[in-house]
């Protein structure tokens, strides 16, 4: 919604296309109001069983199939990403295989396959437009500055709402507990990555694959705030940081009207009121998915499709009650640790490990 509430407020923009999963009530009632020339229902059983009242001018297709004939539509420019999980990667790389401009909020298109996607932007002449605040900010931040400027990056945390437990009160975590988040208004599996901060082992990836960084270039600190997004330390010792409230309207708006900036919907820091911004940096002993993190973004190849799709099902066991919080980091850390890697896969090898991972953590889960 926050992508729709951008569009609506620049002339420059206009709605070609709209997708969901299973949310269908919401996505025809955005038909009716958008009436845009596609809409795409992913899950095709469900959009089958349907009672669909579209306009007469929105053509409607099903399954990922429909995702990657949207994105690639001679239609669109510019496709803004969203799909959590890897369920994204296939409609992403159709969209730059067509040629378009990708503002990606989804970023386990890059955690998955950050070689090959990067290397197939660079191929056909596309942008990689970060949406993730994070990744939004460092770019930001970047504008203007050569690669060789940098001296690494920070990526800022939340510490999600066990910052202050100690390892003894994470093993009795509930599935509520785990879904309240103290700054950011997100889905579930989502709001349990930040919990375990699986969500900053992501970023570290994402960040390699994007800023072409090693992965000791990129460092995590806690601020719980959420008002710093992310900052960048450059080689002489300055520090540059993009500010802003916890509001992803921001970051969806410079991906989509880049490089101009205009007014638009997203709130603004008031910095007349008190404003206090607290640092800390993680404890990689309550949250051990910062390590998996680094390795990951070092080894490449198969090891992020791997961690991906086994946090995913770890994640998923958990909200059905099948796996304890504290086992969803050790789950993951166990199946990557057992994968057979393959440093230079293709799409279709990142994707049988992706299924691989995920059997593996069901069979881990129900042992």
């Amino acid at each position: 919604m926050s992508g729709l509430e951008v569009i609506a407020s620049q002339e420059s923009l206009m709605v070609a296309g709209l997708s969901a999963h299973r949310s269908l009530e919401s996505l025809s009632r955005l038909a009716q109001q958008w009436r845009p020339p596609w809409v795409v229902a992913s899950d095709a059983e469900a959009a089958a069983g349907y009672n669909w009242e579209l306009p007469a001018e929105t053509r409607l297709l099903t399954g990922p199939e429909g995702l990657e004939q949207l994105a690639a539509s001679d239609d669109i420019d510019v496709v803004l990403a969203a799909i959590v999980g890897s369920a994204g990667l296939r409609a992403s790389w159709a969209a730059l295989s067509a040629g378009k401009d990708l503002a990606l909020a989804n970023k386990e298109t890059l955690v998955v396959a950050g070689s090959l996607i990067t290397q197939l932007a660079k191929r056909q002449g596309c942008r990689i437009l970060p949406v993730d605040s994070e990744h939004s900010a460092i770019f930001q931040c970047l504008e203007g500055s050569s690669c060789q400027a940098v001296r690494r990056v920070i990526l800022t945390a939340s510490g999600g709402p066990f910052r202050t437990y100690t390892r003894e009160q994470m093993e009795e975590v509930t599935v509520a507990q785990a879904l309240s988040h103290p700054t950011w208004d997100m889905g579930p599996k989502i709001t349990v990555d930040s919990a375990t901060m699986m969500n900053k082992a992501l970023e570290i990836i994402e960040a390699r694959w994007l800023f072409d960084l090693a992965p000791d270039q990129i460092d995590v600190v806690v601020h719980p705030q959420s008002t710093i997004h992310s900052m960048v330390e450059f080689a002489d010792g300055s520090v540059l940081a993009q500010m802003g409230p916890p509001d992803m309207k921001l970051p969806i708006q410079f991906a989509l009207t880049y490089p101009e900036r205009h007014p638009g919907p997203a709130a603004r820091l008031d910095l007349t009121a008190p404003l206090q911004l607290d640092f800390e940096p993680p404890d990689n002993e309550r949250f051990p998915a910062l390590q998996l993190g680094h390795e990951v973004a070092g080894a490449g190849g198969t090891a992020g499709a791997v961690l991906n799709a086994a946090n995913e099902q770890a994640v998923a066991e958990f909200l059905q009650g099948r796996l304890r919080y504290a086992e969803i980091v050790p789950a993951c850390r166990d199946v990557l640790r057992h994968h057979t890697f393959d440093p230079s896969p293709t799409l279709e090898q990142l994707l049988r490990a992706d299924r691989w991972a995920r059997e593996e953590v069901t069979r881990w889960t129900h042992t």
